[in-house]
């Protein structure tokens, strides 16, 4: 298990996958499974089943995992793109 290089509250910004270029906050860091939950990113519709809380059921929008080597903290993002002389990712 290696150490995680972001961790709650960082800005991050997406740089593979099929969210690449996004820009969110790190909700919380799973490193264990080298996985964290990025605000606003990979949104999944999760189905609950009908219960006290929701006596319809319901289906739920929220955030989905993502691997630690997809995201990249936003300063470093931001600088490397500074160097190479590309427009800032939105």
């Amino acid at each position: 298990m290696a150490k995680a290089h972001v961790k709650k509250g960082d800005e991050v910004v997406v740089i593979a996958g099929t969210e690449r270029g996004k820009r969110g906050k790190i909700i919380s860091v799973f490193p264990t499974s080298q996985r964290v939950i990025v605000e606003g990113v990979k949104m999944i519709k999760k189905h609950v089943r009908k219960n006290r809380q929701n006596p319809q059921g319901a289906i739920i929008e929220r955030e989905g995992t993502i691997h630690l080597s997809n995201v990249v903290l936003a300063s470093r993002f931001d600088a490397r793109a500074a160097r190479r002389g590309a427009p800032q990712a939105s």
